[in-house]
């Protein structure tokens, strides 16, 4: 299964999302590659906390670089990373007046075995180097900030998956939204999760991501969460994400 994760607005917590949720599936057994295709890079640096030379960046422009080229071993068992770099910034440009700009990814992921689940983490934007993610991906996750403007920024990422499905990958399915940053004492964080529910149903998980101060720390000790604060909320949130989206798919 291959899972983008994203969302145009920054700051949502899509990066905790796609790291944690990769963390959280290799604990329980699963092999796990995490491919950072965010010029940021925040997910290279929040797993491994250096740089890398070969990169995400590299892989597309060079045909004959493959995934395991690249993918290096986090301190995570199981848990594998394709890291990004700020040089996909430019990678963007170059891709621009490349033919089939849009399938550079596909093509580089569609012989590759060796993973339980592939995990994307995008860039705050719906540019080219997020249409690749979706073009080549099986389901898209969506981080949801609970905020005022939460909906507005969900409806951007659906429209963009309505045209990706009708142009480029009919295939491609909403697994499902996620709620984060949640604030069970502040009465805004349940009106706006009605409002999300009510819109989109049951592609909302169950599981919500909570504020939670050692969400905010875990980055800067290079480790996902359930490791650098394996009993705070924020871990047994990810563990409940992760065990709701195994349910989903029976195992």
């Amino acid at each position: 299964m291959i899972i983008t994760v994203a969302n145009q607005k920054g700051g949502v917590g899509k990066t905790d999302l796609a790291v944690n949720l990769s963390a959280t599936l290799a604990k329980k057994g699963k092999k796990v590659l995490l491919l950072d295709m965010d010029p940021q890079a925040n997910a290279t640096t929040y797993l491994t906390g250096k740089k890398h030379r070969k990169t995400t960046s590299a892989l597309l422009l060079n045909g004959k670089l493959k995934i395991k080229d690249i993918a290096v071993k986090t301190s995570v068992e199981n848990l594998f990373i394709a890291p990004g770099s700020p040089e996909l910034y430019a990678t963007q440009i170059e891709l621009l007046n490349d033919v089939g700009m849009q399938f550079k990814l596909k093509k580089k992921l569609s012989a590759v075995k060796d993973y339980d689940y592939i995990i994307i983490d995008t860039p705050p934007s719906l540019g080219l180097l997020t249409l690749n993610a979706l073009t080549a991906s099986s389901h898209v996750m969506i981080p949801v900030q609970v905020n005022y403007f939460a909906l507005d920024g969900v409806e951007k990422v659906m429209n963009t998956i309505h045209k990706v499905r009708e142009d480029l990958n009919p295939d491609l399915d909403v697994k499902g939204l996620v709620l984060t940053m949640y604030d069970k004492r502040n009465n805004l964080s349940s009106s706006i999760e009605g409002l999300v529910r009510g819109s989109y149903g049951d592609k909302v998980f169950d599981t919500v991501i909570p504020i939670n101060v050692d969400l905010s720390i875990s980055p800067s000790k290079h480790e996902p969460i359930t490791i650098s604060s394996k009993e705070s909320r924020g871990a047994y949130a990810y563990q409940n994400l992760a065990e709701e989206l195994l349910n989903i798919e029976g195992g």
